[in-house]
């Protein structure tokens, strides 16, 4: 079983969604999928929505510190914004390491519509870096 870790400033929506297709996408056969952030705070509800909508559920992840996983020895280490790259702390294990900086939807201003609408793209975002990820990475 290999380890994966996704990692993003809060593990609220970033690292969550991509933890979420992760599983969808490998169907947990051959690794341990993991998702956290430098400071935890919660998950973002509309990160659970926009997933819901493609039929992902991500309602009962928890948003965790990376430090919670300071035992476990990751061999595919993701962060998911420059923010984390930057200040990521150590990580056990020798894994291979990823970054692709994804704007944080969180940060999106406007109208419900309008903000919901920036989850969605970045939603897709992840989606797609993910079925690469899979196809190029883990087969």
């Amino acid at each position: 079983m290999k380890n994966i870790i996704v990692i993003c400033t809060g593990n609220s929506c970033r690292s969550q969604m991509a933890e979420g297709f992760l599983q969808h996408y490998t169907n947990n056969e051959d690794y341990a999928i993991y998702s956290a952030g430098i400071m935890a705070t919660r998950i973002n509800s509309k990160a659970i929505k926009v997933m819901n909508e493609i039929g992902i559920d991500i309602s009962n992840h928890t948003s965790n510190s990376v430090d919670e996983y300071s035992e476990i020895t990751f061999d595919y280490i993701i962060t998911v914004c420059d923010n984390t790259r930057d200040r990521c702390p150590y990580i056990k294990g020798y894994g291979m390491r990823y970054h692709h900086n994804f704007p944080d939807p969180c940060f999106a201003i406007g109208t419900p519509r309008q903000v919901l609408k920036s989850f969605r793209k970045v939603r897709e975002m992840i989606k797609s870096y993910v079925i690469d990820f899979v196809k190029n990475e883990l087969n």
